[in-house]
């Protein structure tokens, strides 16, 4: 299943990379795909003509490009990070919260993952802790819609009830004031939101639209260490044997044994179903940009 470009304007989108340099280095040496990477292969497909430009908020030397600022960019996209982001008293969290005040303040649309609804509702006056179901990885089941998720734009065309990838500890414990819940599961109560302030507007969702079975499979493999420890698997040989499952079907989505074993549908294999929200928040700058 294909689609034509969803943004054909050509609008300049800044991609905030929101891992420490630590982290970005650890990536490159356990093989794990950088998330900046899996929205620059969105944007190529579904806005072609589109500028991007990239920034790693978490750096000490953290600025937008040369001679630009907020103003010059049509839109924002917010990567999942490792940092915890109530640990307000570490630089580069505090950085991250302030630029997205910033955003916030000036009217700017932005898009987050996972690191992104946690970042938006603290910036915006929500709470954010751990979550005391612990760790949601690799697929988050049976996410549903909200009425207010039904009807607003964010979901549009997107099934009631739907997986999605996913990799947190913490959780969005209480949304801002006047923000509605969009999607919710029975592990993280708030899966989605669009957090406004003004003319600001912050789609954000707790699960990965732009994850694939590749990517999260690579990811999973990585997190080995802490998947044992927390005791979703026997031993590290095994979580290797689950990403491996994970990319097999990545690489034949219509192996029937493979999604039965994994327990997944078109609405993690199919982009068109798993990229909806994304390709929603496009037409969405595309209406406000009119």
């Amino acid at each position: 299943m294909t689609s034509s470009p969803t943004t054909l304007a050509p609008y300049r989108i800044c991609i905030v990379n929101c891992y420490p340099a630590a982290s970005r280095a650890n990536f490159d040496r356990s093989d794990v795909g950088h998330p900046h990477d899996m929205f620059k292969d969105f944007l190529a497909r579904e806005a072609p003509n589109a500028t991007i430009e990239l920034v790693y908020v978490a750096d000490p030397d953290f600025a937008l490009p040369e001679d630009t600022t907020i103003d010059d960019f049509d839109a924002f996209i917010w990567t999942g990070s490792d940092l915890t982001v109530y640990h307000t008293d570490d630089p580069r969290v505090a950085s991250q919260i302030s630029f997205a005040k910033e955003l916030m303040e000036g009217g700017a649309i932005s898009w987050g993952s996972c690191w992104g609804i946690q970042l938006a509702a603290l910036v915006a006056g929500g709470d954010v802790a751990v979550n005391p179901r612990g760790r949601e990885w690799g697929i988050a089941r049976d996410i549903e819609l909200t009425d207010a998720g039904r009807k607003g734009p964010m979901h549009a065309g997107k099934p009631e009830k739907f997986n999605g990838f996913i990799m947190h500890l913490d959780e969005v414990t209480r949304l801002p004031e006047g923000t509605s819940l969009l999607a919710t599961n029975e592990h993280t109560p708030v899966q989605a939101a669009i957090i406004e302030n003004g003319d600001a507007a912050f789609w954000s969702t707790q699960y990965h639209p732009e994850y694939n079975l590749y990517e999260m499979g690579r990811l999973i493999a990585a997190r080995g260490e802490a998947l044992v420890r927390e005791g979703f698997f026997p031993d590290e040989d095994a979580v290797a044997a689950y990403a491996a499952k994970m990319m097999a079907l990545y690489a034949d989505p219509d192996s029937a044994e493979l999604r039965e074993e994994l327990d997944v549908g078109d609405d993690i294999i199919d982009p068109q179903i798993r990229e909806l929200e994304l390709r929603n928040w496009l037409r969405f700058i595309d209406s406000r940009k009119a």
